[in-house]
């Protein structure tokens, strides 16, 4: 099966982060602090994901109390993304931002893929995925220039 759709859809969910960016930046400067930014920003999407849900899945939320503690991590991660770039864009721009998000996703992936953490196939560090990584990090620099 090709890799093709999967690619697409996560190169699309970038962009939509790259536009999430900025628009948390602003709503950030109208509320005055990007803390409540993020939290509206969780709001909405919480309301959506809720709303797709109940309308895909018969019982969604069914087997929630057999969730591990540690699984509910995931959300705190996301806070903390979704504060870190409504608060960084505005100081460092968008290319700027973004590159460095990539960048920590690249670094943090590399790892998590090498001890195949939370059940992902391992994948070993090489010189080709670490030369990839200093790439990104040569971009962050290059969009500081």
């Amino acid at each position: 099966m090709s890799q093709l759709p999967a690619i697409l859809v996560i190169l699309l969910g970038g962009v939509a982060l790259a536009v999430q960016a900025p628009l948390n930046g602003a709503l950030g400067r109208t509320l005055g602090s990007a803390l409540p930014a993020a939290a509206v920003s969780f709001a909405v999407g919480f309301i959506a994901l809720l709303v797709l849900s109940f309308a895909s899945v018969g019982n969604p939320f069914a087997r929630l109390g057999a969730v591990p503690l540690w699984q509910w991590a995931g959300g705190f991660l996301g806070a903390y993304y979704v504060w870190s770039v409504a608060w960084g864009v505005p100081m460092l721009g968008v290319v700027t931002a973004m590159a460095a998000l990539v960048l920590g996703q690249m670094a943090g992936a590399l790892l998590l893929d090498a001890v195949g953490a939370f059940g992902v196939p391992v994948q070993p560090i090489s010189l080709t995925r670490v030369l990839a990584v200093v790439l990104v990090a040569a971009g962050v620099v290059l969009s500081r220039l």
